[in-house]
């Protein structure tokens, strides 16, 4: 019984917050919790955050790393990563603007041509993983990440193609920079990629197959799951994610250009695990997802509105990044 006791005590003389010890409720609610008080302070210190046309351009920058995101969770959710979204997204914006703005392409053709590239380099990622049996998604997907930058370069000769507008592509316009009302396209597009994954991971056989590869691979193994297959799918949906993600940039910026989303898996990771998903993997939420890139986007335009430096502005996220890993940390310690 002496066993049992000591734990219980220090259970019970250690802080609690509505129920719950302080590193549970930080790794439940952290984010939301976190979230409100970041949009709380920047009201008051700043009127223009709450207006309308801020919060429009919230929603606007927010797009490429919600969709970045919603990507790296399917992987992370498995226990795996993928490094290679910010470059995957360059090459794929790339190839649409050199197709529609070069060679005159029809725009309908160049944008399945972006969201294809985006998905084909997922596809190669995940064979690398199961076929050629690299060890961990890190290597393969850095790998990767360095072959997507070199072609954007290679493709562009290292400078930017602008002029939707002028090659007669007002689609890409319009997804990227386009409104319905006072709602930007680029939004909409997000809430409805977002809904289409909640449905998929939580009432198909997909996403519970996601689940259990990311909870226990050998058990979903032998409980007759494909977990090749799962993880090809899992890595070609965050190559396609990047690519539909090329899309909104490229119509945002009315350009293609190498050096697009330098850093942006790092952006992108950091909302993943903000929002309650796990290196160990098997564990992480659409929506959770969501509060950690509303999360990331507040911070940044928050720190645009205040003037701070843009060197401050990189040691800012880079702690919370720092801070994501933390939660995670604490997240595990609750679960044992």
């Amino acid at each position: 019984m002496a066993n049992v006791s000591v734990p219980q005590d220090e259970l019970k003389r250690s802080p609690r917050l509505f129920g719950m010890t302080v590193g549970g409720f930080i790794a439940r609610f952290g984010a939301l919790f976190g979230l409100a008080i970041l949009v709380i302070f920047l009201s008051f210190a700043t009127p223009v955050f709450l207006k309308p046309d801020n919060l429009s351009n919230i929603s606007r920058q927010a797009t490429v790393n919600a969709l970045l995101a919603m990507g790296l969770l399917l992987a992370i959710i498995t226990a795996g990563i993928d490094l290679s979204v910010g470059s995957v997204l360059a090459l794929s914006m790339c190839v649409l603007a050199t197709l529609a703005i070069k060679l005159h392409v029809n725009p309908f053709i160049s944008m399945a041509a972006c969201l294809g590239v985006g998905l084909f380099v997922g596809w190669i990622n995940g064979l690398l993983l199961t076929r050629l049996h690299l060890p961990h998604p890190f290597i393969s997907t850095l790998g990767t990440m360095n072959v997507a930058r070199g072609l954007a370069l290679i493709i562009t000769a290292a400078s930017p193609i602008s002029g939707f507008d002028r090659a007669g592509a007002p689609q890409v316009l319009f997804l990227g920079a386009g409104s319905i009302g006072p709602i930007p396209v680029a939004f909409v597009v997000v809430i409805i990629v977002y809904v289409i994954y909640h449905i998929v991971l939580n009432h198909t056989s997909f996403g519970r197959h996601v689940y259990a590869v990311g909870g226990n691979v050998a058990a979903a193994r032998l409980s007759g799951i494909n977990v090749d297959r799962v993880l090809v799918a899992v890595y070609s949906l965050s190559g396609l994610m990047a690519g539909l993600a090329a899309l909104m940039l490229a119509g945002r910026t009315n350009s293609g250009y190498p050096n697009a989303a330098m850093g942006a898996e790092l952006d992108a990771i950091a909302a993943v695990i903000i929002g309650g998903a796990s290196f160990a993997g098997g564990a992480g939420t659409v929506w959770g997802t969501a509060i950690g890139v509303v999360l990331i986007a507040v911070l940044r335009n928050g720190l645009v509105l205040l003037k701070v430096p843009s060197e401050w502005q990189i040691v800012a996220i880079g702690l919370v990044i720092i801070g994501a890993v933390y939660v995670d940390v604490l997240r595990q310690r609750a679960r044992k």
